[in-house]
C-alpha cells in the first residue's frame, strides 16, 4: 500500500474550504477528475461509526465510514468495501479485504491567513497515478471554489 500526500495553500479561511470539498453543489466540481465520464456523488450521515458513500451517477462506488471529523480541522475516512449499482454492499471479498482499513484524511490548518490543505490517501500501487492527477487537478479546483465564492 503507497500512502500519497498532497497540499494546497488556499487564499481563504478554513471554513470556507471545508465548505469547498464537502459542499453537496462542489463536491462533484472537484472529483470530476477521478471518474470524468460520470460525475461524483457523497452520501453521508456526519457521524463517527456511520455509513458514507462515495458512487458515480449509477450508485456504483465506495463505502467508508468516518474515522474522526471535526469541522473544520480535519476528517478522516476510513475505506470499507464497494458498492455495485443495485446498493448492494462488499466488505468480504478477497478483492476488497486486499485494501479494506485504507485512509483518506483530510487536515486544514490555519497559514498565515490562509488555509493549508492536506489531503493524504492509502492507495494500491495500481491507482498512483489515477490519484495524483485526481488530487493534483481536484485540490485546485477546491482552491478555485473557496477564493472565488463560487457556490
Amino acid at each position: 500500500m503507497e500512502t500519497l500526500s498532497y497540499e494546497k495553500i488556499i487564499d481563504a479561511p478554513k471554513q470556507k474550504v471545508w465548505d469547498a470539498l464537502w459542499n453537496e453543489k462542489t463536491y462533484s466540481q472537484w472529483t470530476k477528475f477521478f471518474n470524468p465520464v460520470s460525475d461524483s456523488f457523497m452520501k453521508t450521515d456526519w457521524k463517527v461509526g456511520g455509513k458514507t458513500y462515495f458512487t458515480n451517477a449509477e450508485g456504483e462506488g465506495m463505502v467508508s465510514t468516518i474515522d474522526s471529523i471535526e469541522e473544520p480541522n480535519q476528517i478522516i475516512f476510513k475505506h470499507l468495501g464497494m458498492i455495485d449499482k443495485d446498493g448492494n454492499e462488499d466488505t468480504e471479498s478477497m478483492e476488497v479485504k486486499q485494501w479494506s482499513g485504507c485512509y483518506e484524511k483530510y487536515i486544514l490548518i490555519d497559514f498565515d491567513g490562509k488555509t493549508k490543505l492536506h489531503a493524504e490517501v492509502q492507495t494500491e500501487k495500481d491507482w498512483q497515478d489515477h490519484m495524483n492527477t485526481g488530487f493534483t487537478k481536484g485540490l485546485e479546483i477546491v482552491k478555485d471554489l473557496a477564493e472565488n465564492n463560487e457556490y
